[in-house]
């Protein structure tokens, strides 16, 4: 069959640097295919210079052909009749891609008459088709609705309706389902699937998450360093993997149905290195014991006083609609030393929840208790020692470190709000945490945009850590990093678990994750907690029947068993 896309020794490069060296890779109609790697090796470079949305400071060389035409060399206006129609892109996040002055049916339809003759009224029945296309509940009402009153998993449901609006014979789909909870990334996969197969369309699955690509792609091309390293159809790469780069992806990557626990073992890291001839030498880090870890404690046995002590929480607010009622009486306790995850789609109170046990948000009733302190209603001034004991990492560093500010700065600024006059004592602190969370002496001259996610993510960790907090609450800490990245930073906290006797309150999407990472597991849905088991109990002998689904919802689970959005709202109410 002859290729729909042949990529022929692409380069590209900004200012000297080379983003992607000398790629080949093929499409065929109605094939998917996954390109993964860890972030800069290339492959979003690689989308957007298929439809040349580089800019002017990239310099592109190499063949593009799709149909035969090499996209490289058409002129504009050809190419504008392409992009959209033809060729479609669904980008990483659909809420800076979406305009959020303009309802999603303005554009849907802007999408649909930029290619096809058709007056208003025909325009908008067609994109209450593609809103119902992609199961958009109730389109006839929801599509006046602007992007903000949409969910995530929503919001990319609409940007996959623009992009299928005039049947592309290319999908290119970049990190589709990045931070979206399990079952709404199952049905996001599913109904591009459904779609590749209605449509006829090809697919290029830009993605880190290594169980969406065994699941869903046909052909696997893995990127290191801009260069395509392995390629090979989806079972013999997982099964038989050919270059060291990706039996460490694959060697790194936590899997659901694996056993594994930090209390046992250490997760693999990727190590890179260069030979004397200046050639690429990838090892994998052993899966050693992490010792001394004590065994975590049943909840029957726990005999000392709870670090935390959540009891009987509520939290409301009230909006033009009514009162939205978003944590309804959560009870549960944090042992010291231990870490308890928290599992739950979006919307279930999980950021709420976690936001008001640090008092960024109030509560309207029920108790905190931290070291024995109700802290739920403590006036600002009083609640000021105690903020210290409990920190935060947040899901985005990059959004909750000051971009002004260098680490030091920021580093300084949290001791000095809390009260540590010595200067010479900040720095000692500042420098000694910098060092624990792996980081080189000179980050702390430097600025968050000059990092990577996980540096960044490292800084956030240190952050919290300055203050030397007892609990730690972390929000999602590695939802957006390749996996390589993941193991790093997750082998940093348990690392820094040890040596500090921290607890955790681990929030995450990625049950395999938490599987991993948590002693004690909380599953949330609707604002409560459904379900509560220690790491082996939860995994092997689910009991409530939202766990059940959520664990089902993982990739390589029947579609079968993955809900609906109808399902979901009947069993939330």
């Amino acid at each position: 069959m002859q290729p729909l896309l042949q990529i022929r020794n692409l380069r590209v490069s900004f200012a000297g640097h080379q983003a992607v060296r000398g790629l080949d890779l093929d499409i065929a109609p109605g094939q998917t295919v996954a390109l993964v790697g860890e972030s800069g090796c290339g492959k979003s470079t690689t989308a957007l210079s298929l439809l040349r949305l580089l800019g002017p400071s990239a310099q592109v060389s190499g063949e593009l052909l799709f149909e035969g035409r090499d996209l490289l060399t058409l002129p504009e206006h050809a190419l504008t009749a392409l992009r959209g129609n033809a060729i479609s892109m669904i980008f990483q996040e659909p809420m800076t891609s979406l305009n959020p002055v303009l309802s999603i049916g303005d554009q849907v339809i802007e999408a649909i008459r930029l290619h096809q003759d058709l007056r208003a009224a025909a325009a908008r029945t067609r994109a209450i088709e593609l809103l119902e296309l992609v199961r958009i509940p109730e389109p006839q009402r929801r599509i006046d609705d602007y992007p903000h009153q949409l969910s995530g998993g929503q919001r990319q449901r609409v940007m996959i309706a623009m992009a299928v609006a005039n049947r592309p014979r290319l999908l290119i789909a970049d990190e589709p389902t990045t931070a979206l909870d399990v079952t709404i990334q199952a049905q996001i996969l599913e109904l591009l699937d459904q779609l590749r197969r209605e449509l006829g369309m090809a697919v290029l699955l830009i993605t880190h998450d290594l169980g969406v690509v065994e699941q869903w792609a046909d052909r696997v091309a893995v990127m290191y360093g801009g260069s395509k390293v392995e390629e090979a159809g989806n079972a013999a790469l997982f099964a038989r993997p050919q270059h060291a780069y990706t039996r460490g992806l694959l060697g790194a990557s936590l899997r659901l149905e694996q056993d594994q626990h930090y209390r046992r073992q250490r997760l693999p890291e990727i190590r890179s290195e260069l030979d004397a001839q200046g050639r690429q030498s990838f090892t994998l880090s052993g899966r050693e014991h992490v010792l001394p870890f004590a065994s975590a404690p049943a909840a029957s046995e726990r005999k000392a006083p709870a670090l935390l002590s959540v009891q009987d929480l509520r939290v409301d607010y009230v909006t033009p609609r009514g009162v939205v009622h978003a944590v309804r009486g959560v009870s549960f306790d944090i042992a010291a030393g231990e870490t308890v995850g928290l599992v739950g789609e979006s919307g279930c109170g999980k950021s709420t929840l976690s936001r008001s046990i640090v008092r960024l948000e109030d509560s309207s009733a029920g108790r905190i208790v931290l070291n024995g302190v109700d802290i739920a209603r403590l006036e600002r001034a009083a609640l000021r020692p105690h903020r210290r004991r409990v920190q935060m990492v947040f899901q985005d560093p990059y959004a909750s470190l000051n971009a002004r500010h260098t680490v030091a700065e920021i580093l300084d600024a949290a001791l000095v709000i809390h009260e540590v006059k010595d200067r010479r004592e900040r720095r000692r602190r500042i420098e000694e945490i910098v060092d624990l969370v792996g980081l080189p002496k000179t980050a702390l001259t430097r600025y968050a945009h000059q990092f990577s996610g996980g540096q960044r993510q490292r800084i956030g960790i240190a952050r919290a850590l300055v203050l030397k907090p007892a609990l730690v609450i972390c929000d999602e800490p590695v939802s957006a990093l390749d996996v390589s990245v993941q193991a790093q930073i997750l082998n940093l906290l348990v690392d820094l678990k040890r040596e500090f006797g921290l607890s955790y309150l681990f929030i995450s999407h990625d049950l395999s994750v938490v599987r991993y990472i948590a002693d004690r597991v909380l599953v949330m849905n609707g604002g409560r907690i459904v379900e509560e088991g220690d790491h082996h109990a939860i995994w092997r002998n689910p009991q409530h029947p939202y766990t059940r689904e959520l664990i089902a919802a993982v990739p390589g689970a029947p579609a079968s068993h993955v809900r609906t959005e109808r399902e979901e709202e009947r069993l939330i109410a």
